[in-house]
This record gives structure tokens, sequence and C-alpha cells, in this order.
């Protein structure tokens, strides 16, 4: 049985889905290269990209604002992080006519269906966030790691 069920005690139906979507994956040879989990969540999973698209689900703002919105992400790597997601088709960007060039970005239509699968993620993180530093905690102070 699962970490934390009893001998006994009904799955949960998440639980039960995701096994059953994994055993799929495995029964049909799992090529890593083609597995939508490494493939979509590699751009989405990172701290970057979830903070961009949570400031981009407001409206469009421009790279500056954006800057602003996150203050502890580097120039570099926003950049990087905008291009990336643009690339992916999660944000268009606008280029203005002016002296010099104003970019703005937003959210496009593929971009706009991750908000509610994202909301899910971040307030399950914001519920979640006493229990994770409490559990780090515990196993920093466990002075009998086994390796």
């Amino acid at each position: 049985m699962g970490q934390g069920y009893d001998e006994g005690t009904a799955l949960p139906s998440a639980q039960v889905e995701l096994a059953r979507t994994f055993a799929g994956w495995q029964a049909e040879q799992f090529d890593a290269a083609q597995c939508p989990i490494r493939n979509v969540l590699d751009r989405t999973g990172d701290k970057w990209s979830i903070l961009i698209l949570t400031a981009l689900a407001s409206g469009p703002h421009r790279f500056s604002a954006i800057l602003r919105m996150i203050p502890d992400i580097s120039k570099r790597m926003l950049t990087q992080t905008l291009r990336d997601l643009e690339r992916d088709g999660y944000i268009g960007r606008k280029v203005f006519p002016t002296k010099p060039p104003s970019v703005e970005y937003r959210l496009t239509v593929l971009g706009s269906t991750l908000l509610e699968p994202l909301i899910l993620l971040i307030r399950w993180a914001e519920r979640s966030h006493a229990a994770i530093k409490a559990a780090r905690s515990r196993f920093d102070a466990d002075p009998i790691r086994e390796e």
C-alpha cells in the first residue's frame, strides 16, 4: 500500500488515476523523449515561469512591469523565461513602434488554459507550505540520516 494508507483503506481517486496513467505509459514502452510530463512540466514547473504566468493573469504587462512584480528575478532570467514561454505558446508579445520600441507580454489562449490547474497548485502550495517547512526541518535535524 502507498505511504500513509492502511491495508484495506480505499485509495483516493486521483491516486488511482495517476497509478493507472503511469502503468499505461510503462505498458507502451515509455519513451522519455515523448513524455508529456517531462516535456510540458519542464517549462511550466519552474519557479520563474509560474510566477510570470501568474503575473500575466491580471492582463498584459511590459517587461519592466513584470520585473517590478517579481523583484528577485534578474533581467537575463526574465528575458530567457519570457522567450521560453513564448516559444511554447503560453504567452505572446506585441512590439509597439515607439522610440525606443516597447514590448508588451500577454497570455495566449493556451496560456490561459493553464491558469485553472495552476491556481489549484498554488492553493495547494499555500495550504501545504507550513507542513512542508516543518517536514524539512525534521529531516534536516535528524542526525542519523542514512544516505
